[in-house]
């Protein structure tokens, strides 16, 4: 097979990676509440259900980005998307023959989340591995729509499979993430060369240098990439309740209206991507700014607004700020590292994310307690604070490599600068 033809197909492959990870909480948010129902279960009890899954693969993120570093990206994520899988079925088989099922099905989502761990993240890192010029920027905007399809398309088909049975989502991970795990393994392809297996001592001495010289630009980076998707997720979770009690949505109005700022946030990442391809040098650091300016104007809005079109207006300018955001983000931090050490920089940026995801939803529903205005406007100041953070200590010239700084003349190439396809 050519080798173009092959890194297509690895690409696509690896898209499906973030589309899949990120049913593992969404897809399971509408059923909840039957859940909460049919196991007699207290609202603190549902909830541990995400929690359960969120912070294993939180923790586990970085600890898969280190081995795969020694042994390979798909050597990691084809077993992690088995055991996530696994997990889901575990949790569905509980779900029909236990009689009490409950502790079952968190233990089954606690292995769940520790395979989620090993996926989204290893993607990006691989497809860094694999391209080395400025088509990388298009391919990581590429991989964070499907991330942003994921996210539109889960809660509604968490709520179609919810129809036949509460415990159905979790048998849909099993039969989406072998095959998926399966065309990790034979379908994609790394880079020929073998990978070296570094002593720590000189695994931890290389990342010290890439810390040295670049970890302002990269604290600033992990802090903007934290700062929009604890807005966003934040801001999504309070819309539902709002939708749901203000205004009355049932719940397939209710997930199409919430798709509305998710698929802004997807279509403004991909032809991002297509942009920073051109135009990678001269405009990440100003998409970051702008990105973060629209995300701020969004909050500062959405508690003046009073009817469910601003609402998602306004919801749309943090969807747009937040896809202006992440591509750039994407591609500085997967860029700052060789393939050696690319994996853990990239993983950690993926914690940060991750534990930015987890903490929105919380902090947005305080809104009940102190009011929109304070929770909003008191956001706003945050993220102000980090794009002047980003402002001052984001600096690409500094952290991309030769070959994404040149030429940005718009034709599609890639080049194998550490190895080749095989």
């Amino acid at each position: 097979m050519p080798k173009q033809s092959a890194l297509k197909i690895t690409i696509w492959i690896l898209a499906a990676v973030p589309f899949i990870m990120v049913l593992g909480n969404s897809m399971l948010i509408p059923v909840l509440p039957a859940i909460q129902k049919s196991l007699n279960l207290s609202l603190l009890q549902a909830g541990l259900l995400i929690t359960a899954f969120s912070i294993p693969a939180g923790l586990t993120i970085p600890f898969a980005g280190l081995l795969s570093d020694h042994v390979g990206r798909k050597t990691v994520m084809a077993p992690a998307l088995v055991i996530y899988g696994t997990g889901g079925l575990l949790a569905g088989l509980a779900a029909i023959f236990i009689a009490k099922p409950y502790p079952y099905i968190l233990g089954a989502r606690i292995i769940q989340g520790i395979g989620a761990g090993g996926t989204y993240q290893l993607a990006m890192a691989l497809t860094g591995d694999l391209i080395q010029d400025q088509e990388r920027a298009r391919v990581l905007g590429l991989l964070e729509a499907a991330n942003g399809l994921g996210k539109v398309v889960s809660p509604l088909a968490g709520a179609t499979v919810g129809l036949i049975s509460w415990y159905m989502p979790f048998f849909v991970y099993g039969v989406l993430s072998f095959p998926i795990a399966a065309a990790i393994w034979w379908g994609t392809k790394e880079p020929e060369t073998k990978r070296r297996a570094e002593s720590l001592p000189v695994y931890a001495q290389n990342l010290l240098k890439i810390l040295r010289e670049k970890g302002v630009n990269l604290g600033a980076a992990f802090l903007c990439g934290a700062v929009v998707l604890f807005t966003l997720f934040g801001l999504l979770s309070l819309l539902s309740d709002l939708l749901e009690k203000n205004f009355h949505y049932g719940i397939f109005r209710r997930g199409l209206t919430i798709a509305i700022p998710v698929l802004v946030m997807a279509a403004s990442s991909y032809y991002l991507g297509i942009v920073l391809k051109k135009q990678l040098l001269k405009i990440m650091k100003w998409t970051i700014i702008g990105g973060l300016a629209l995300v701020a104007l969004g909050l500062f809005l959405f508690p003046l607004a009073g009817g469910v079109f601003l609402k998602v207006l306004y919801s749309a300018f943090i969807g747009l700020g937040t896809g202006l955001v992440l591509p750039s983000l994407n591609t500085l931090i997967t860029s700052s590292a060789p393939s050696s050490e690319r994996g853990l920089v990239t993983c950690l940026y993926g914690t940060v994310r991750f534990f930015g995801v987890a903490i929105g939803p919380p902090v947005f529903g305080l809104t009940a307690k102190f009011g929109q205005h304070f929770i909003f406007w008191a956001t706003v100041g945050l993220v102000v604070a980090i794009a002047l953070i980003a402002l001052f200590l984001i600096h690409p010239d500094k952290v991309l490599p030769d070959s994404l700084k040149g030429g940005g003349d718009g034709k599609q190439h890639s080049t194998y600068k550490d190895a080749t396809l095989g």
